[in-house]
This record gives C-alpha cells, structure tokens and sequence, in this order.
C-alpha cells in the first residue's frame, strides 16, 4: 500500500459517513496520475499555496484600502483566517479537513485589487458582469500555469463557486467554508473598524451582544460552537435559528457602521474610476496587454473578459503604478 492509500483508508475508518472522501472524489477535468504520497485534496490544497495568485492576495485590500498601520487585514490574511475557522469546524464534525482547506485557501483567488469596491467596478462595466467567485474558479482553470491551469477536483472548484452565491455548495465540506467565510469577515471587519476608530465594541446592539458576544473572542467561539452542535451527527452544516439571525444583524449592523461609512470607505470612488479607467484603456489598446493575455483573445476568450482576467489580477499597489505610468504625467530630466 503506499502512503496516499494508507491516508485513504484511514479516511474512510475515521470520518464521519457524511464526509466527502478523497476516493469519492468526481475527479480533474484532465486525468492524471495519482500521487503515491497525497490524496486529491492535500494535493489541491498545495497547487493553491504554490500558485501566483495566492502569493498575490497579500497586496490586496480586505476592506480598509491603503491603511496606515501594520495589523490590519489583507485579502491574504482573510483566506487564512477563513481556512482556520473551516479547519476548526471540519475536524470537529470529522469532515474532510484538506477539502475545506484547499476550497478556503481558494475561494478568493479571484478577487480584484481594492477589495468589493474594484469587484463592483468590473462588474458594472464589463458587459458579462463580473463576480470574485466565478473568476476564482476561472484563475484556476485558465489563468494559471501560463494557461495550463491547477487541474483541480470538481469537488474544490464546487466550493470556490458557490462560497457566495444563491446557490449552495453540493459538500459539507463546502458548506462549511461558506459560513466560515461570513463570520471570518464579519469578525475581522469589526476587529479592524475598532483598530481604526471607527466603532467601539459597546456599540453592538444589546440584542446581538446578549447572543453572541460583545467581544471579537466570543463572538467567534459562539459561531463556531453554535455550527458544530448544530450540525453534529448530521448530513448538513447549519446554525441555529437564533444565532444566524444575531450574525444576518450584525452584518447589517456593520454595512451600516462601517462597509457606507464615508471614513473608512472614502477613497472607494477613486479606486472605481481607476478600474473603470484601466478596463477602458485595455478594451481600446488590447495589443498593449501582456502576452499571456493577447493569446488568451487568440485563443477565441471574450476580450472584455481577457480584459478583466489582466485587471483582477493586479495587486493594489500594481494598479495604482499602471495607472500612474499611463496617465500621470512625469517630470522630464534632460
């Protein structure tokens, strides 16, 4: 037996009859030989880490764009924050740990610099919309690997798609990770609202303290608690009715607070137009766009959407030196 059968095996001894097993798995949409060491979902987790995009999502905002400090959250630091939590959750409802880490560690591969406010910024100018999920599908199956893509499983790529949609993931695995990504925002969000002075944490309302906490402590113990009792034994990953309402109404809560807050969301309107400026510079000068991306339209993609696969890409701090090179004058030196 090699060592990728040994882990299959105890697989399937040890988690739950509701875990999705690696043997299980509907497969790559090209096939491939096994690895005698990993099973599939070890080893997708590891193409993620390994992969450009991930390594990129350090520059890129979370919700405070430029922030003056060193402890606020990165796009990087959320996925990790996510995965711990999905991690957490998963061995407790012995679920399988290395999908939902490699679906967590994936789910915003695809996201765009400056945060929702660049993602809504392609979304309205780019006739096919644009959405962070389906592109964190596409980076893995198209702009990866210089267009070879991670080959991922069907069962990984089911819970990047739907981490955020009115669809559900079809795992439990998936699932999870789905919720785990709500309270990981919410939680972090608020953490870093109270960093930059924007609210204090006696200003949750009594009715969502009294539930789940008025510290970021207990706030997170109480949602990751609350799922695993939930879901404990069952075909199904939930929260009680009590505890999903509180986390609904401090979302709201935080759209209100902090998400439309003019102080921490005042230089959003800037990083729209400059998305919005670099889409329209690419779709009128598409030969200037990079080689891998010229070929991606050779090879029959949409330019719009060739266009925003170039733009998503970027890190913050890459858009913003683009848009400096292409339409910020400079001094001339003679």
């Amino acid at each position: 037996m090699t060592i990728r059968e040994n882990l299959e095996q105890w697989e399937k001894e040890y988690l739950s009859p509701y875990a999705t097993l690696s043997i299980h798995s509907k497969g790559r949409s090209r096939a491939e030989d096994q690895c005698d060491i990993r099973p599939v979902f070890q080893r997708d987790r590891d193409r993620i880490i390994h992969s450009k995009s991930f390594r990129r999502l350090k520059d890129k905002t979370q919700v405070f764009l430029s922030p003056e400090g060193d402890h606020y959250r990165t796009r990087l630091t959320h996925t990790l924050e996510v995965s711990q939590n999905a991690r957490t959750i998963a061995r407790a409802l012995q679920l399988n740990e290395e999908l939902v880490e490699a679906i967590a560690l994936g789910h915003d591969l695809g996201h765009t610099p400056f945060g929702h406010a660049g993602e809504r910024a392609l979304d309205e100018i780019c006739p096919f919309g644009f959405k962070h999920n389906e592109q964190s599908v596409r980076t893995t199956e198209i702009l990866e690997k210089d267009g070879e893509g991670l080959n991922l499983t069907w069962e990984v790529k089911d819970g990047i798609r739907n981490h955020q949609t009115a669809d559900m993931p079809t795992t439990l695995e998936g699932k999870i990770v789905r919720l785990s990504d709500k309270i990981a925002y919410t939680y972090h969000d608020m953490d870093d609202a109270v960093r930059a002075g924007i609210l204090k944490e006696r200003d949750v309302p009594r009715e969502i303290g009294e539930i789940i906490g008025y510290s970021p402590r207990e706030r997170l113990n109480n949602f990751i608690h609350d799922i695993v009792t939930q879901s404990k034994g069952s075909n199904d990953v939930r929260m009680s009715a009590e505890v999903e309402l509180a986390l609904k109404n401090l979302r709201r809560f935080m759209y209100d607070k902090v998400y439309s807050n003019p102080v921490a969301k005042c230089e959003e309107k800037k990083a729209v137009s400059l998305i919005q400026t670099l889409y329209r510079h690419y779709m009128n000068h598409t030969n200037e766009l990079p080689k891998f991306f010229v070929e991606l339209g050779f090879r029959g993609e949409p330019r719009e959407k060739v266009v925003c696969d170039y733009i998503s890409s970027m890190t913050d701090r890459f858009a913003i030196a683009l848009y400096e090179k292409l339409y910020v004058p400079k001094f001339w030196m003679g």
